[in-house]
C-alpha cells in the first residue's frame, strides 16, 4: 500500500486524474478529513473538499507507473 498527498485545483485536473486512475487494475482511494472515495468516482471527487489536499491511498505496492502518470498532482 502506498500512501500520498494529492491536490486537484480545476475540473480538467479531476478529469485527468480519473482517467489516470480507471486505467489501473488495483483500488485507489481518496480520503479527506472521515471520507473515502473511490478514486475511479468522478462523483466522489466533486463530493469531497478540493481545497486542500487529500490523500490518495493506493492499494498496491508496484504502482511507480501510475504514480509517474499522476505526479503533477502528488504534492511534496
Amino acid at each position: 500500500m502506498t500512501s500520498k498527498k494529492i491536490r486537484l485545483n480545476t475540473i480538467n485536473d479531476v478529469k485527468d486524474f480519473v482517467n489516470a486512475v480507471t486505467l489501473c487494475d488495483y483500488e485507489v482511494d481518496l480520503v479527506s478529513g472521515r471520507y473515502a472515495i473511490d478514486a475511479k468516482s468522478i462523483m466522489g471527487i466533486f463530493s469531497l473538499d478540493l481545497s486542500q489536499p487529500v490523500d490518495m491511498i493506493v492499494h498496491t505496492d508496484e504502482c511507480g507507473g501510475f504514480l509517474e502518470k499522476i505526479s503533477r498532482f502528488i504534492e511534496d
